[in-house]
């Protein structure tokens, strides 16, 4: 069975050890009364004494029905947890060559999810015989930090995983505006020889209008034609 943490983190009632406690509540003047006679109040109200604060002095306790203080205590945690900002990692990947545009379109990137409060998971993925500019890579990643000193902090330095350099960079608590890119975050080094290529599909001409018949028809005496 689960425990409740949370009721066993309240004493109530004669659960409470202090002599003197200050009591509080809904309609209730703040005052100081030896326990008992606290106790003895909630009895004649019909609700329980919760001492919500016992390292104050004396503790203060609160007047009013446990279950619910509790399903308020309860509540207010859920509301808490779902203000909570959910934090994404946005991966980049970069090739140990990459080239400045690639580069810069990926940084702009970086730049939008650190913004947008994402942490950024940049890595360099080394095909075969690559992996000899390990080095190279590093200094890629490292260079890639120091451009987003402004929007984001490195977490851990770039560190080797198997075929794959790996550095993350988490947003700072106020970050400057996000930049606008423009296009897919597609370059070369993202795409291995099966991957399948996006196709454009061709601009569509616009229907040309024709130009109205002239009429041959009978006329009408009293109407003008020549308009």
């Amino acid at each position: 069975m689960k425990k409740d943490n949370l009721k066993n983190q309240y004493r109530v009632n004669e659960q409470i050890r202090a002599r003197d406690v200050r009591i509080v509540g809904d309609d209730i003047e703040s005052t100081v009364l030896p326990l008992r006679d606290a106790i003895h109040l909630a009895e004649q109200k019909g609700i329980d004494l919760v001492e919500i604060s016992p390292n104050a002095e004396p503790p203060v306790c609160r007047l009013i029905d446990y279950s619910k203080f509790i399903y308020q205590q309860k509540k207010r945690q859920k509301e808490m947890k779902a203000k909570q900002v959910k934090i994404e990692v946005k991966e980049i990947r970069f090739g140990p060559q990459t080239d400045d545009h690639d580069y810069n379109f990926k940084l702009k990137h970086a730049m939008g999810f650190l913004a947008d409060g994402d942490k950024v998971k940049a890595y360099v993925f080394f095909r075969g015989r690559s992996i000899l500019f390990k080095e190279q890579g590093e200094v890629l990643l490292l260079r890639f930090a120091q451009d987003l000193e402004e929007y984001g902090k490195v977490e851990s330095m770039p560190v080797l995983e198997g075929k794959r350099m790996i550095m993350f960079i988490a947003p700072k608590k106020v970050t400057p505006k996000k930049p606008v890119v423009e296009g897919p975050l597609i370059d070369e080094d993202d795409f291995d020889e099966d991957d399948e290529r996006p196709i454009e599909e061709p601009a569509r001409k616009k229907p040309q209008q024709k130009a109205p018949k002239e009429y041959t028809g009978p006329k009408v005496e009293g109407e003008n034609w020549d308009d």
